[in-house]
């Protein structure tokens, strides 16, 4: 068990808390967590975090990234003001928080040399009316499990959930800004704005307004809670980058019911009037949108 900052990690379970919150990490978030743990107070590269957590599995840097993000958003931390995770430009990434191992218990040293009393026997009738005790038990359990499970109360994923949505309905959640120190978080969420506004007039597409959409920025929810919440039948998630003059934007359709990804797609522009550069993105995934989204009437 490591405790990170004002975080307990559970390195077996991938389980992090602190007082009363709990989130639990992918494998792969987890090893990055680790790896900058194990190396608290250095630099470590996008190459090192990239070979620790994924090995031999073919990745770009944008893998890292995620991760990165991810790990700030569960641990509440503020990129441009870092508590736990700095970003080191051009060299890579460093975990500034307090690394502390906890001990494993070991037990008092004069009681493994005391011999144990024998438990007593149970009765022939104290065992009776605990097995008595189980049975009635297990059958409650039984009628419990046929009454709920044939009304539908009990059983009932996020996934399933979703099924109820309209076929055509679908949320934009605000993109992740992944630029160097992460300072374009503004133009990405005016990239989200402009998507829900050109999405929206799509014909026959309900769209939830941006109110909705922003509830879920910065949180780590899954898509199939987002779908539930918002009761939509698909997701669009993505990311914003830069590179030199460029600007990246990266974003993906996801089948609530299922997880998967139906369409996705990068765009390129060189960097110059983000207000163009914001409604030409929206404009062009609108348009992919158009095409991509069924016109049946289920998803």
């Amino acid at each position: 068990m490591l405790t990170i900052g004002q975080w307990r990690v559970d390195e077996r379970s991938g389980d992090i808390a602190r007082g009363a919150e709990r989130a639990r990490l992918d494998a792969r978030t987890l090893r990055v967590l680790l790896c900058l743990a194990e190396h608290a107070g250095e630099i470590v590269s996008s190459e090192s975090l990239l070979n620790a957590a994924w090995g031999d599995v073919a990745v770009s840097q944008d893998s890292v990234y995620q991760a990165v993000a991810s790990l700030r958003r569960l641990l509440g931390d503020d990129p441009k003001s870092p508590s736990y995770i700095e970003t080191v430009p051009r060299l890579g990434y460093r975990l500034i928080a307090a690394v502390q191992r906890e001990a494993a218990s070991q037990p008092a040293a004069d009681s493994s040399r005391m011999p144990s009393a024998p438990a007593p026997r149970p009765s022939n009738r104290s065992r009776g009316i605990a097995v008595l005790g189980a049975v009635l038990l297990l059958g409650a359990a039984v009628i419990f499990w046929l009454l709920h499970s044939r009304s539908g109360k009990i059983g009932a994923t996020p996934a399933h959930a979703s099924d109820t949505a309209p076929a055509r309905s679908l949320a934009v959640v605000p993109l992740l800004d992944l630029t160097e120190g992460m300072k374009d978080e503004e133009f990405a969420d005016g990239i989200t704005e402009e998507l829900i506004d050109k999405i929206s007039k799509i014909p026959n597409l309900q769209v939830t307004p941006p109110t909705s959409s922003f509830y879920f920025k910065d949180k780590n929810v899954q898509v199939a809670e987002i779908a539930k919440s918002l009761r939509v039948s698909y997701v669009l998630d993505g990311s914003l980058r830069k590179s030199g003059d460029w600007i990246r934007v990266d974003v993906r359709l996801i089948r609530a019911n299922s997880g998967f990804v139906v369409w996705s797609e990068t765009y390129d522009q060189p960097k110059s009037d983000l207000l163009t550069i914001q409604d030409d993105i929206a404009r062009k995934v609108a348009e992919s949108l158009r095409l991509s989204l069924p016109n049946s009437a289920s998803p």
